[in-house]
């Protein structure tokens, strides 16, 4: 049986990676090479992953996901408070991340490598993290969850439009992902090739 939202987990983890590899990506050509980065394209990079992953996606696995899966597998209780306890660290760790860009930005070439070192940390951080969820959750989920939790989750999961998983940006973001899109290295972005 197929499930919307366990489509659109791994579709925006998915959207995640890529969002993050870029992210990495644009950093190390840029220090290659001496020079600063588009530090309009950084922010509007980390402000997606902050309006999108952070803020709708892991809400809806902390809030709903979560605790299903908690009343039929206790044995993974565990990990699931783990993976909760990240979703709190990395709304913490976005900030300190827009923090660390406005120092790099403000005060130039003696902030770039503890930037550069966060982001690092960061991307390990949820790489690691949705390793485990694809891994381990989703895997019991899928085995375990009612008909009816699914329902529950595919409805929430389905008001999910993140544009960087298919759906048409709202007015409000288009001009972000346009930003994002059109500077951004691949694999998230149309813009320069790195080299």
């Amino acid at each position: 049986m197929s499930h919307p939202a366990l489509t659109i987990i791994r579709d925006e983890h998915g959207a995640l990676s890529a969002m993050l590899r870029s992210l990495s990506m644009l950093l190390t050509e840029h220090r290659r090479h001496g020079s600063l980065p588009d530090f309009s394209v950084l922010r509007a990079m980390l402000f997606y992953v902050d309006e999108f992953p952070e803020q709708l996606h892991h809400t809806k696995e902390s809030e709903l996901l979560f605790p299903k899966l908690r009343a039929r597998c206790p044995e993974i209780a565990s990990v699931l408070d783990k993976l909760d306890r990240d979703h709190a660290r990395g709304e913490k760790s976005i900030r300190d991340l827009e923090h660390d860009l406005l120092a790099f930005e403000v005060l130039g070439e003696s902030r770039r490598a503890a930037f550069e070192q966060a982001v690092e940390r960061y991307i390990d951080f949820y790489l690691s993290h949705m390793r485990v969820e694809e891994e381990e959750v989703l895997p019991l989920a899928l085995k375990h969850l009612s008909d009816a939790d699914w329902k529950e989750l595919d409805e929430a999961f389905l008001a999910n439009r993140d544009p960087l998983t298919g759906h048409e940006p709202t007015d409000l973001y288009r001009p972000l992902f346009s930003k994002i899109v059109q500077n951004a290295p691949a694999p998230i972005g149309l813009g320069p090739a790195l080299q």
